[in-house]
């Protein structure tokens, strides 16, 4: 199973973001290749989470763009940047917890559909034949793909939290996105289930050849799924780079320990993904 989209490229040039006085981002500027993964980390505080409202739409920059395969979207609404391509999951899980699984999974499609409200509220005609087909394609490519067959019809509160951001991440990717924004795809799980999603995404970089962009604190997984590596501290990138070379940067020990070594930042980081 592939994704039928076109990767794209993203790149972040020169953004700046501010809240009054306070500068959450500050001239900051990194590109994700097409078909890789990307690790945004950085100390809590540092901007991970501004930089991403700020891709996906939440957020507006003040200064600087960010481009899709090199067109400005940095104005674009959500739903315009949806249309484009982009998909996101969030940290904290937004399901809706009464639906079930496949209902979840299909609403992730809703910026592609072709039929309007009327037609889908009265199920006829072409609109039933788009829902037929969704379903098909949901069942046999996304719920098939993320090993979710035999909780399709449960409803999703009834799930374990290590389930429920599978199926988070099965309705980004009915979304069929070319750059896919993971917020903490792994924060609160247990060790299985951190292998098991790291699995699923390394799955849908090579099987689907999307672009990945990832906020996560398991220095873990990023150290062993990422392609490239970005660092911010205070709105700012403190370092770039291969996952190895960002580990032993001095500006990045420096960042989480205030001092120290590269062995000993990884210790440190390693023991707290599993108190995680």
């Amino acid at each position: 199973m592939t994704n039928m989209e076109k990767p794209a490229r993203l790149d972040v040039e020169g953004l700046s973001l501010s809240f009054g006085g306070l500068k959450a981002i500050s001239d900051v500027s990194f590109s994700v290749e097409p078909g890789s993964i990307t690790a945004l980390i950085g100390p809590n505080g540092a901007g991970k989470t501004s930089m991403f409202n700020c891709i996906s739409g939440f957020y507006k920059p003040q200064q600087g763009a960010i481009r899709c395969d090199g067109k400005d979207v940095s104005r674009l609404h959500p739903p315009q940047r949806a249309k484009m391509g982009f998909a996101r999951t969030f940290q904290n899980i937004a399901l809706f917890r009464g639906m079930t699984v496949l209902d979840n999974i299909k609403l992730g499609r809703h910026a592609h559909m072709k039929t309007n409200l009327l037609q889908a509220l009265t199920y006829f005609g072409p609109a039933a034949r788009e829902e037929v087909e969704l379903r098909a394609e949901v069942e046999r490519d996304i719920i098939d793909f993320l090993e979710i067959n035999h909780i399709r019809h449960m409803p999703v509160g009834a799930l374990s939290y290590g389930l429920q951001k599978r199926v988070e991440l099965a309705r980004a990717l009915a979304m069929k996105p070319r750059i896919l924004l993971l917020d903490e795809p792994v924060a609160g799980m247990n060790r299985e289930e951190t292998e098991d999603m790291a699995r699923f995404i390394l799955d849908v970089k090579e099987e689907w050849g999307t672009t990945i962009l990832m906020v996560e604190h398991d220095m873990g997984m990023v150290m062993d799924i990422s392609d490239h590596v970005v660092v911010l501290n205070f709105g700012q990138v403190i370092a770039s780079g291969l996952p190895h070379e960002v580990q032993q940067d001095p500006q990045v020990v420096a960042a989480y320990l205030g001092s120290g070594d590269p062995a000993a930042l990884m210790k440190r980081l390693a023991g707290e993904a599993g108190m995680a």
